[in-house]
């Protein structure tokens, strides 16, 4: 299945390094026109730096955070034991690292961000479809972290000034101080988002340490409280391990899968930074499945031994830490979430959505354009709402989710390594009327398998606590499994559509 440009077309000028890596052949004048600008344009081979513990510092400081705190504290509030809840992340873990292994091969290879990548499937302007969909995503998610470093912001303050703080007037439900808690900490955000790539990658190598033993101290603190480590294991699950377990474990596990979906898209945002693939491949594998399984494992001790000490499960760990009357452990608690929280958002839910938007239209809209516009969308999606339920946030927007971004992930990786062997031209994916313009910019094929794949797998999903019902009722059954769903369908109706219609796939 091979073919060639067109003939009007001249050959790209890149070539291959003796590590594999591709780049722009020296004296090649780099990709300009509407579809281009200096932050989508490939990295060179000598600025692709980034080591193994680039990497695995960049999973430790994004899976060891306060949503992926909540993510198991929340399995332990809907009825499962700590055995259950970590059995159930491991295995999550382990899955989503498949997809986020073949689609952040692009990036060390090509030096190319996600959105560029999606263009050898979508179409050069038919990128912007799921571009938009994972920006949008990550709007949400930016909402979220930035609510539960707000609400840090809150506790700790409203420690230190007293009952004014505390118990000011609400708006909206809220304290008018939590709103201003909110604001700071989204203003504190951008601003460090704005000084670019290389700051937030020092952030990460400093702050993932500092969190750890933040969530550490927490294990202590809980375990003292309830008088030993005994209590924070022994509490039993409400579910057993018979139906009631599994009947709640397979939309749990998508959820999970769900939480680092949209990573499993945009991964080549980082890993086009990558100095190998062998450094994007251990890093990825080292950081992701260990830490996010022993974040999972610390936060659902924690869980327990609130739940042996209160009486019911905290599962935020910003209320629980706003428990305790030593000021020092208070401060270093909630100190220790603000680091977290801004660990994880700059890196997941500020650079990709920047990119993003970005490849929506290049010569308007730069890098940093495109993190202001994420960061301002992420405040109109409401994250309050969706943070409020450990139900809602789970099976709702983790569900749906997961499923919508499964979908992308299936293309892609029908599309680069089944059909394209991994072989891509870089200055096409660049231009109007090349081998990846398909029509008018646009590749119906993987538009048809998106939409598909995105109607079986979200289809049926209950939307509660956002509104009652499901779109779709009949396809209830489905919405259990949305990420495997969308991913297994995009990707065999993509390969089907592809080679049914003739369409030769041009591997360069």
């Amino acid at each position: 299945m091979t073919d060639i440009a067109p003939a009007a077309i001249p050959p790209s000028g890149q070539v291959t390094l003796p590590d594999g890596r591709v780049e722009l052949a020296p004296g090649t004048p780099p990709p300009s026109g509407p579809y281009a600008n200096a932050d989508l344009l490939p990295v060179p081979a000598a600025g692709r730096t980034w080591t193994t513990y680039n990497f695995s510092a960049l999973w430790v400081g994004m899976a060891h955070n306060t949503a992926s705190w909540t993510l198991a504290s929340g399995l332990i509030a809907v009825g499962m034991d700590w055995k259950q809840a970590v059995f159930t992340i491991a295995l999550a873990n382990l899955i989503v690292l498949v997809p986020m292994l073949l689609t952040g091969h692009a990036g060390p290879k090509y030096g190319i961000p996600f959105p560029v990548f999606a263009r050898a499937s979508f179409g050069v302007r038919g990128a912007n479809l799921p571009a938009v969909v994972r920006a949008l995503v990550a709007c949400g998610w930016f909402g979220i972290q930035t609510w539960i470093g707000g609400e840090a912001i809150y506790f700790l303050a409203g420690k230190l000034i007293g009952d004014s703080w505390s118990k000011a007037g609400h708006i909206g439900g809220y304290a008018w101080t939590m709103w201003l808690s909110f604001a700071v900490f989204w203003l504190l955000q951008v601003a460090i988002i704005l000084r670019g790539m290389e700051s937030i990658r020092r952030f990460e190598n400093w702050a993932a340490p500092f969190v750890i033993v933040g969530a550490l101290v927490m294990l202590g603190w809980m375990s003292s409280k309830a008088g030993g480590v005994g209590p924070l294991f022994g509490q039993p699950s409400r579910l057993g391990w018979g139906g009631d377990f599994w009947k709640l474990f397979w939309p749990s596990l998508m959820g999970m899968i769900g939480f680092w979906s949209t990573l499993s898209l945009n991964i080549p945002d980082f890993t086009r930074y990558g100095k190998s693939q062998k450094a994007q491949t251990r890093g990825q594998a080292l950081g992701l499945p260990t830490t996010m399984t022993l974040f999972a494992f610390l936060s659902v001790l924690v869980t327990s031994g609130s739940q042996a000490v209160y009486g019911t499960p905290v599962w935020d760990p910003v209320q629980l830490a706003a428990k305790t009357d030593n000021a020092v452990g208070l401060l270093y608690a909630l100190v220790t979430v603000l680091v977290a929280t801004l660990s994880v958002n700059i890196a997941a839910n500020l650079v990709s959505p920047a990119f993003d938007f970005s490849n929506v239209a290049p010569r308007k809209v730069s890098f940093r354009t495109g993190a202001l516009i994420t960061a301002v969308l992420a405040v109109l999606i409401r994250p309050w709402k969706l943070y409020s339920d450990p139900q809602g946030y789970i099976f709702t927007w983790l569900g749906l989710v997961g499923g919508l971004l499964g979908t992308v992930a299936g293309i892609l990786v029908a599309d680069y390594w089944l059909l394209r062997r991994t072989r891509l031209d870089l200055a096409d994916l660049y231009r109007a009327g090349g081998r990846y313009w398909y029509a008018g910019g646009w590749n119906w094929r993987a538009v048809l398998a998106f939409l598909a794949g995105g109607v079986l797998a979200i289809g049926g999903a209950s939307l509660k606590p956002l509104t009652d019902g499901r779109p779709i009722p009949a396809l209830a059954s489905l919405a259990d499994y949305g990420w495997a769903v969308g991913l297994g369908t995009s990707l065999v109706l993509y390969l089907a559509l592809t080679l049914l219609t003739g369409r030769r796939v041009s591997t360069v």
